[in-house]
């Protein structure tokens, strides 16, 4: 078969593929500016469905919660990944070293409902005993920590396992203390691994839904319980604003990040060939 020949057909196949994946995203943004009332009848363009979707208190009150649980997992997961990451990657043999790999791996492999059940019956335990905690936003975020750091120190991990150790020996000869070392030069060397784990880790708990439905209480529900809640009642045009804002949010989220590691990227590079060119000219004049 001819180069060219090979080279259409992959293109076709991706292009399916693309169309696979991002034709009912696109569905979705279009059918949330239908003016009809039935999700399924096309009646028009309009923006009423934003409009009201901006009063419903329902949706953001539910809104601002997932964002405030999102925040507080997504900082939350790479602080301890970090911490769970560089032991695993720095530190050869410590005790318990086996079990903490356990544990950062159990949550990546366990089905959803069976952590949210044992957060439930753990929490309702504590509470007959304690009095403490209500169910809401404390109990959403501990369940949703729980599940991502593991995500975020996969992510960290696989960065610290790939960054050249000889950096960090170098500031130690030089006199630098090992809390120096790793504020200074693994953590700036790790940043990209930690935006990515950060925004993985938010992405994650934006849209958890399982763990959410059993840690919510009254008055305290995040937007993907809301939405999934609404969906059993029928689709609405509601629901459809909802998905289109959160595609528009994700795509700016995505395109921002992008240009920021392109342009830290760009700035290391340059960095390097100026440090190139300025030891080039010491090698010379000696």
């Amino acid at each position: 078969m001819k180069p060219k020949r090979l080279l259409s057909l992959s293109t076709l196949w991706m292009a399916l593929v693309y169309l696979f994946l991002y034709l009912p995203i696109v569905v979705l943004v279009v059918y949330s500016f239908n003016d009809s009332r039935m999700v399924t009848l096309w009646g028009g363009w309009t923006l009423r469905w934003y409009f009201e979707t901006v009063h419903d208190e329902a949706v953001l009150s539910s809104l601002w919660l997932s964002l405030k649980v999102a925040l507080a997992t997504a900082s939350a997961s790479i602080v301890l990944g970090t911490f769970a990451a560089f032991a695993l990657t720095r530190y050869q043999r410590f005790w318990g070293k086996g079990m903490l790999n356990l544990f950062i791996n159990i949550p990546l492999v366990m089905p959803t409902v069976v952590i949210a059940l044992a957060l439930l019956l753990f929490f309702v335990t504590v509470q007959d005993v304690l009095g403490f905690p209500q169910k809401g936003f404390f109990t959403i975020f501990i369940g949703h920590t729980m599940m991502c750091v593991s995500y975020a120190a996969v992510v960290i991990q696989s960065r610290l396992k790939e960054m050249d150790r000889s950096v960090e020996e170098a500031a130690m000869d030089l006199g630098a203390r090992p809390l120096q070392v790793f504020m200074l030069v693994t953590l700036p060397a790790i940043s990209q691994a930690l935006v990515s784990a950060w925004l993985l880790t938010f992405s994650l708990s934006l849209d958890e839904v399982v763990i959410s439905a059993f840690l919510s209480g009254p008055g305290a529900t995040t937007l993907p319980v809301v939405i999934f809640s609404r969906a059993r009642l029928g689709l609405n045009p509601e629901i459809n604003v909802i998905g289109a804002v959160t595609v528009y949010l994700v795509i700016v989220a995505v395109v921002a990040s992008s240009l920021w590691m392109a342009r830290r990227e760009r700035r290391r590079a340059q960095e390097s060939a100026a440090a190139y060119r300025q030891e080039m000219e010491l090698q010379a004049g000696a």
